[in-house]
């Protein structure tokens, strides 16, 4: 069973910066692509960012471009979502997320993405 497990939420001052970390378990996490997303309250969980399986290809939402990064250690079944220049707009609640085929680039497509970490939230303070 695919697990997903984030960490590194909290609040900081906008600005500011925060390290993001998921750490799966249940398959050869270097077989597949994984995403970012975020989900303010009332609103629609929306697109962070992506990697694909060996980290070569990377996507984000325009408005965290230039700000966030993705990266993957695959030795360690980790995917991280470096934040900085923090703004209000980017508090929400951060998931990370795996597709169920391996070797297939999911990118952008929400609904490609089928296992779910529980979530950590991230406040930014102006």
């Amino acid at each position: 069973q695919v697990q997903l497990v984030e960490s590194g939420g909290g609040l900081v001052q906008a600005g500011g910066s925060l390290r993001l970390s998921c750490a799966a378990s249940g398959r050869t996490f270097s077989s597949y692509a994984m995403g970012w997303f975020r989900q303010a309250p009332g609103k629609e969980r929306e697109f962070v960012a992506a990697i694909s399986w060996s980290g070569g290809r990377t996507d984000y939402v325009d408005s965290v471009m230039g700000r966030f990064t993705i990266s993957r250690d695959n030795a360690k079944n980790t995917v991280h979502l470096q934040m900085n220049s923090l703004k209000p707009e980017d508090t929400a609640v951060y998931y990370c997320a795996a597709p169920r085929n391996s070797y297939y680039y999911t990118g952008s497509t929400l609904s490609k993405y089928v296992y779910w970490g529980q979530g950590t939230q991230v406040t930014v303070s102006s």
